[in-house]
Formats: C-alpha cells, structure tokens, sequence
C-alpha cells in the first residue's frame, strides 16, 4: 500500500487539518523528511500553501486547528503546534497552545524548523546574494563542492530542493545530493 494510500485511510481522504476533500496532496514535514507516514500528513492546498509561504497565511482559516490539534497523530500534532506558535500573537492560537501537549521527542521536532524562537534568537541563513533561505527553499550549487568522507563531488548547477537549516550555524544547511543527504556552506548555493 502506498503511502498516499495509507493516508487517505488514515484521514478518511480529508485534509488532517482542516478537513477540506479538496486538492489534497502528501505534505512532508521539515526538516529532513524521509516521506513515510509517520513524517507525513495529507493536506490541502490551501493549508500547504499557508505552511509553506508565512505572508500568505489567513489566521481565520487556521481556527480549525480547535479541533485537528487533538489528532493522535503526531505528525498532525506537529503541525498545529508550529501553527499555533506562528499565529499567537493572534489571542486565541496561544489559548490552544496552553491547551496542546506535546511529548518531549514530538516538541523537539516541532521546533527543529525554528518555529517559537524569539527574533533576536534566531540564527539566518543567506545565499550568495544576501538572499534569506528557509526551510523548505530549494537552491542551486554555485561551484563543484566534493563531499567529505566520500569520492562524491557535487558538480555546480545541481539543484538541492527541499533544504534543511542547521538551528546553531548560519552557513551550514542540509539537503539531497541525488540520494546523499549533505551539509552544504551557504557559501556556495543561490536560491532558485
């Protein structure tokens, strides 16, 4: 069974968030997904775009969150709890949030992608440009850059989609080489 399959079964094919039946797709969550179930929701458009682009995020649509953060699952628990921390200058999101428990593992994922830090706290990431980079982003190599510990060489133009950002140092982000999963000096790629 795939695993678009086993989320549909899982979901009863609605988004697990807002329970639209509409234009429904597999939602990986950062950083580093594998793209199983368990690292996985299915969503909606909608909600994916919101999760994905934060100037496009409408904190009426995410009221559904009252009831989708009570989800066993705990991808979806993830989720709304990286919402919920993005809205709550909103009121009622913190309201939840005081509501919403998390076991210790599943609240480490859910602020491995830097939701909830303060400003101030926040280490970012910029290309060659100057460019800020997200998690998520996908950017392109500027020069051949050999992979320590292996005869690999990631050869200039590759593309790297999807990348993660290391929460301690700014230069360093992670992403796929074909099917290695590298640590890349933001030196060296430029957003696409």
């Amino acid at each position: 069974m795939s695993i678009l399959n086993k989320l549909q079964e899982r979901s009863g094919s609605k988004c697990e968030l807002c329970t639209s039946d509409e234009n429904l797709s597999i939602y990986k969550l950062p950083p580093m997904p594998v793209g199983t179930v368990d690292d996985s929701i299915l969503a909606c458009g909608t909600c994916i775009d919101q999760i994905e682009n934060p100037d496009n995020v409408d904190a009426n649509h995410w009221r559904c969150l009252n009831d989708s953060m009570w989800s066993e699952v705990p991808a979806v628990q993830v989720v709304a709890w990286r919402m919920l921390t993005r809205l709550r200058a909103e009121g009622w999101p913190q309201d939840l949030l005081d509501m919403l428990y998390l076991d210790e593992e599943n609240l480490k994922w859910a602020k491995a992608t830097g939701e909830g830090e303060e400003a101030e706290d926040t280490v970012i990431h910029r290309d060659v440009n100057g460019v800020i980079l997200q998690a998520g982003d996908s950017v392109v190599l500027i020069k051949d850059l050999k992979v320590k510990g292996s005869s690999m060489v990631a050869k200039q133009g590759t593309a790297v989609r999807r990348i993660s950002l290391d929460r301690e140092n700014e230069k360093y982000i992670e992403g796929k080489v074909g099917p290695t999963q590298i640590v890349i000096i933001t030196d060296y790629v430029k957003k696409l």
